[in-house]
């Protein structure tokens, strides 16, 4: 139904209900064709035309627009509102529970903005949870329905990143792509900025670096146009990414050292965890002199992931980010502890997450000198990636793994590994 017919359902209902026929309604004031026609949904009745009904009625007018009276409104925004506040908290599973209830509320049926809201909320606190899958079927529903511009953004940016984090690469590009609309792109937004950003590390993670390369100017070029504190994070930290990923570590580190340099002034700190995590990451690889200074600062990032809304695969990068700094710091009993836990944390299977993890966990039991669990935990590295399709990261983790094996002294399984690195790299 329509909002008129809905609205011209409720002032009929609420005149039944009063015993009153549409003439005794309508006089003085109106005639009863005219609200005739509003009870059949053919005449939308002005602001001032609802506010005499409502109060011919004896009834709110919010419940004539909205189907609710003023304090069940005042109820479903109050829970939304700490249904919001518990996801930024990183209260994720809380957050979860609390949209779910308040959708399985009858009264927001008809409030179709805070529905919608609703609806996106719980998308991201099942992103948050881990569980991708839900949250790409509440999106896609979404993104079916009459959305604002800026919830069309928001729902396409969540969704290509939903898609890129499933290794679902060809679908995260396929949304982000539609959504800038090619050669009919909107102009440039904060809000396009960060989805173009989302769509770019699904390049990089199918291992598209030309283009990848290319969209990163572009977007330096459009943050620097709009001068936006959003923009240029998003573009500066994409930046960093490519140059990194195509082994410019220093140029990566000046890239990303900017991005966090505007981050901590304007960011939410959930973005400022993830960012930091991420530099500390590059700072890792970059400089691997700095192991133990980088390792005390994933320490107390660890605490920080814990105290905002990161998702749990956020807080599985950070412990097995921490195992490898522990591992390169010579503390390998605390490498293998935090490499547990992340892999824990992350999916059963299907995740190159849960492969580095175990991959790091042979390596450290390698040089132990107890070969059978580090043949066991790399041997695992298999059932992680085999459910995944052909991505750069998994070429590399492969390709990790058949340079472990080797120095594990398996030749076979060393050789089969490089072969399931050429097939991810497309050779």
């Amino acid at each position: 139904m329509t909002t008129s017919d809905l609205v011209g359902l409720r002032i009929k209902t609420v005149r039944r209900q009063r015993g009153l026929s549409q003439a005794q309604l309508a006089h003085p004031e109106l005639s009863d064709s005219y609200v005739s026609l509003i009870e059949s949904g053919k005449r939308t009745p002005t602001p001032a035309v609802l506010e005499l009904l409502a109060q011919k009625l004896d009834c709110s007018l919010s419940y004539l627009i909205n189907g609710v009276t003023a304090e069940q409104m005042e109820d479903i925004e109050l829970a939304l509102g700490y249904a919001r506040l518990a996801l930024e908290n990183g209260e994720v599973n809380e957050a979860r529970t609390r949209f779910a209830e308040l959708l399985a509320n009858n009264n927001l049926t008809g409030l179709t903005t805070l529905r919608q809201d609703t609806e996106f909320g719980l998308a991201l606190a099942n992103e948050s949870c881990g569980d991708l899958d839900k949250a790409i079927s509440i999106l896609l529903k979404l993104r079916d329905e009459e959305l604002s511009q800026d919830r069309r953004v928001e729902v396409a940016m969540v969704l290509c990143r939903a898609y890129r984090d499933s290794e679902r690469l060809t679908e995260a590009v396929e949304v982000g792509e539609q959504m800038l609309g090619g050669s009919a792109r909107l102009p440039w937004t904060d809000p396009l900025v960060e989805l173009a950003a989302t769509l770019l590390s699904a390049y990089m993670h199918r291992g598209d670096l030309l283009r990848a390369r290319q969209f990163a100017a572009e977007l330096l070029n459009a943050a620097d146009a709009l001068g936006t504190p959003r923009s240029i994070v998003a573009a500066n930290w994409m930046a960093s990414n490519v140059a990194y990923i195509t082994g410019h570590n220093e140029e990566a580190l000046s890239f990303a050292e900017r991005a966090m340099a505007v981050q901590l002034e304007n960011g939410h700190p959930r973005s400022v965890a993830r960012m930091r995590l991420a530099l500390l990451q590059k700072r890792l690889k970059a400089r691997p002199s700095e192991a133990p200074a980088v390792r005390d600062m994933l320490r107390a990032t660890v605490a920080e992931f814990e105290q905002t809304s990161t998702s749990t695969i956020d807080r599985a990068k950070v412990h097995v980010e921490l195992a490898y700094a522990e591992y390169m710091a010579g503390d390998l009993d605390k490498a293998v502890e935090h490499a547990i836990i992340g892999r824990n944390l992350v999916p059963e299977f299907g995740h190159a997450l849960g492969a580095e993890a175990n991959l790091l966990l042979g390596r450290v039991n390698g040089s132990v000198g107890r070969s059978t669990e580090a043949i066991t935990h790399v041997a695992s590295v298999r059932d992680w990636l085999t459910p995944l399709p052909d991505s750069r990261r998994s070429a590399s983790t492969w390709y990790a793994t058949a340079e472990t094996m080797e120095q594990l002294g398996d030749p076979d399984g060393a050789v089969e590994a490089y072969q399931r690195a050429l097939a991810c790299a497309g050779l």
